[in-house]
């Protein structure tokens, strides 16, 4: 998620309007809700002073507005984060072990399940000896061009097995 939704996110989840925030992060009147919503839209990239202003009004971490950097702990942490917020991912805890998983009552439930499901199946594959790594790799680097492929290709036989089975009728 770009760092002007996270801010919308953020400024809707506190109750504030953009010319509020614009405000107390020092904008004049006049122009705090336009800068705001250049901001949020994307035209505009926050420096470093503003994003700091913006986290401390928000009451989040600079790193929860910015795009994070998974290549650290703390930013890998942030995308969870957002995971959370967006797709219904919920930590929790199964038999001692800390885990995560999806919240059935998020809308976004069955399509994270099913990309999730996805994954799996190919993980599996590969623990099972059934494709080798470059394969799992090919697979996870092209996704979900891949799984568009595997679906039209299927739905193909499906329909040439029919178109069969109506010639045979014939």
């Amino acid at each position: 998620m770009a760092i002007g939704e996270r801010i919308r996110f953020f400024r809707n989840l506190r109750g504030m309007t953009q010319k509020y925030l614009g405000q107390l992060v020092g904008f004049s009147a006049a122009t705090a809700d336009i800068r705001m919503a250049q901001y949020e839209a994307g035209k505009r990239t926050p420096k470093a002073d503003l994003i700091e202003k913006l986290a401390y009004y928000l009451e989040v971490s600079p790193q929860a507005l910015t795009v994070p950097d998974i290549d650290s702990y703390y930013g890998l942490m942030h995308t969870l984060f957002v995971l959370e917020d967006k797709q219904g991912f919920r930590i929790d805890k199964i038999d001692g072990e800390l885990c995560l998983h999806l919240d059935k009552s998020d809308p976004s439930y069955h399509a994270m399940f099913d990309m999730l499901h996805q994954w799996w199946n190919e993980a599996e594959k590969l623990k099972q000896g059934e494709i080798t790594k470059e394969d799992y790799d090919r697979w996870r680097y092209t996704y979900p061009e891949v799984e568009a492929e595997r679906t039209k290709a299927a739905l193909d036989k499906l329909r040439a097995e029919e178109k069969a089975k109506q010639a045979e009728k014939e």
